[in-house]
């Protein structure tokens, strides 16, 4: 598998499992192992309100969110990568629905590429 196609399918199944997160609907604690691994120790997200989150406080955070949006779907568009050898730049649209509320937002991440997968360094998001 070549970096751009690890960083995708990184994109997509992480959204896939926070989807499930959300909804509940998998055992709590392989998916919330799962949804860790991968993520470089390093890693840290501004989120649409200009906070900087770390991995730690992310971690710490997900619990509450555990089945806390049974009905929430996440749909991803426009993903475009560019990568090196051992890095990946993705950008791409995030669009979430709870109910009758859409939110969207533009994600910018940077990728740390390994053998096997590509890891979560940097996520930037802003709402559109």
């Amino acid at each position: 598998m070549n970096n751009t196609d690890k960083i995708i399918k990184e994109i997509k199944e992480f959204h896939t499992d926070i989807e499930a997160w959300f909804r509940g609907k998998e055992d709590q604690e392989s998916l919330y192992r799962k949804l860790l691994s991968g993520f470089d120790s390093d890693f840290k997200m501004v989120n649409g309100h200009h906070n900087t989150v770390t991995l730690a406080a992310f971690s710490e955070w997900l619990p509450g969110a555990f089945g806390q949006f049974p009905d929430r779907s996440i749909v991803l568009e426009n993903i475009e990568v560019q990568t090196t050898e051992s890095h990946g730049m993705a950008t791409y649209i995030e669009i979430q629905t709870t109910g009758s509320t859409l939110t969207k937002r533009k994600s910018s991440a940077v990728f740390i590429i390994n053998e096997d997968k590509a890891l979560w360094l940097h996520l930037i998001e802003k709402w559109i």
